[in-house]
């Protein structure tokens, strides 16, 4: 039996005729404009403030000491990696949430929400071990003893603030699904202001070191779940019917898809993980590690403002792939790439004119600015590629791809790019630069095998396929 389209007199917006003037371009450039970026603008703020939460951190342990930055980068890039499996389990919800708000089943969404939260608390749970041993398995991992012990040190004291990604992530993908995106942007700006004002009060009142990182961190990841929980139950009553025993139901089919999507997002960022660990045992591992988490945190800046683009477009995508708008979903893609390359462009040109002071952000040091430097070009190229590997994964995410992806991901980065790195970096003698250089060709090899995928999709069978995935959850909800 034929899959039935969802219904679309729910909504007063039609699909977009097909594009064969220069008039018709500019209206479908303006409009998909007006749309993506009423999304991604709160959306690229609210990642930036999140973002600036963080590097702020970075900010403090550098001038702790070359030490103490190298330990949180270590920190931030192997054992925040959980933060990648939690956020990637989170972008089932964005996919079931987007769809079901662009098919106006509205009364799914609270359902998954709460599903979601239950998933992800219990992954915190499973993976606290990992916190609590962090130092034997650094140490294990070969990295230097007095980094490693720092950074395991700061693992146990950061448990808290894990446990709150598991209430703070669905509630943003719920509320992006509803393009509700400038409450969470004004939320993330009050606790970027409280961050800091904490970390001034720990780390330069009380020199209270390391512990003072941590302490400000959960307290500014609880009161930011907190407050969206609020907001949540006080003011966003479509799709939220209260807490539902519902919400235990198809729990195993629901953790499946989490960690499907999950697959995607974990192998792409834990990716950096293996050069981390890599750049650890270069010559000079704190110069090699700090350098490198410098360049991290700069680009990060960068792919805020692209996770914006994304997010906008997979919330874009899958609203019109539920409304059963295929031509919609194509043109959103394209008006997006186009604008994110851009701002790729713009980031790159402006890490090449400043490549001998950007670093002076994070560390007085001279050696570490040198380092920082001199891995500017790499950076600058690897912008302008993130922004089309992001505004793919909008596409993605919207689409309900993530398996495949994670899949075309596992052999680009893994299977190619990482003995790459390693032979350019050990026996090329090229250091942070090889190792980087084997990350551009992974990029770039996934970059082309997904833009073909797309370039040949059949968006009117997304969109049936997009009915069928409804019927299948709306039935088990």
């Amino acid at each position: 039996m034929e899959t039935p389209l969802l219904i679309k007199s729910f909504t007063s917006e039609n699909d977009y005729l097909a594009v064969k003037s220069l008039k018709d371009v500019k209206h479908v450039l303006w409009s998909e404009t007006v749309k993506i970026w009423k999304i991604a603008l709160p959306v690229a703020l609210c990642s930036l403030f999140q973002f600036l939460t963080n590097s702020s951190t970075s900010v403090y342990a550098g001038h702790l000491g070359d030490v103490e930055l190298s330990s949180f980068s270590l920190f931030q890039s192997i054992i925040n990696c959980i933060y990648s499996l939690l956020f990637g389990m989170s972008t089932a919800l964005a996919t079931l949430c987007g769809q079901a708000y662009g098919a106006r089943q509205f009364q799914s969404a609270g359902i998954y929400l709460q599903r979601s939260w239950i998933i992800l608390f219990t992954t915190c749970i499973l993976i606290l071990p990992i916190h609590i041993y962090a130092t034997p398995i650094l140490k294990f991992l070969g990295q230097e003893q007095e980094i490693a012990d720092l950074a395991g040190k700061y693992a146990i004291q950061i448990i808290p603030c894990m446990f709150s990604f598991a209430i703070n992530l669905p509630i943003k993908k719920f509320l992006q699904a509803q393009c509700k995106v400038n409450v969470i942007m004004c939320i993330s700006l009050l606790f970027l202001l409280i961050q800091n004002g904490l970390l001034y009060i720990f780390i330069s009142v009380f020199e209270w070191g390391i512990f003072g990182l941590a302490l400000a961190s959960n307290i500014t990841g609880w009161g930011f779940s907190i407050a969206l929980v609020i907001y949540v139950i006080g003011w966003s009553k479509e799709g939220w019917n209260g807490l539902s025993w519902m919400a235990f139901r198809e729990l195993w089919e629901f953790t499946i898809l989490s960690l499907g999507s999950s697959g995607m997002i974990c192998l792409e960022q834990w990716y950096s993980v293996c050069i981390i660990l890599l750049a650890g045992h270069l010559d000079n591992p704190v110069i090699a590690l700090g350098s490198y988490s410098i360049c991290l945190n700069i680009q990060g800046w960068n792919s805020m403002l692209l996770l914006g683009v994304s997010t906008a477009l997979s919330v874009r995508v899958s609203h019109t792939l539920g409304m059963s708008h295929p031509r919609a979903s194509k043109y959103s893609f394209l008006v997006a790439m186009s604008q994110s390359l851009l701002i790729g462009i713009i980031f790159m040109t402006v890490i090449f004119l400043s490549k001998q002071e950007f670093a002076t952000i994070f560390t007085k040091s001279v050696d570490m600015i040198h380092a920082a430097s001199e891995l500017a070009y790499f950076l600058g190229i690897t912008m302008v590629l993130n922004s089309i590997s992001q505004t793919i994964s909008g596409v993605v995410i919207g689409c309900g791809w993530q398996v495949m992806v994670g899949y075309i991901n596992l052999g680009c980065y893994y299977i190619i790019g990482l003995p790459i790195a390693i032979f350019l970096g050990f026996n090329q003698h090229l250091g942070v630069k090889g190792l980087w250089g084997g990350t551009i060709c992974a990029i770039i090899l996934q970059i082309i095998i997904l833009v073909v995928i797309i370039c040949k999709t059949n968006w009117t069978k997304e969109v049936e396929q997009t009915a069928n995935r409804m019927q299948i959850w709306i039935s088990n909800k």
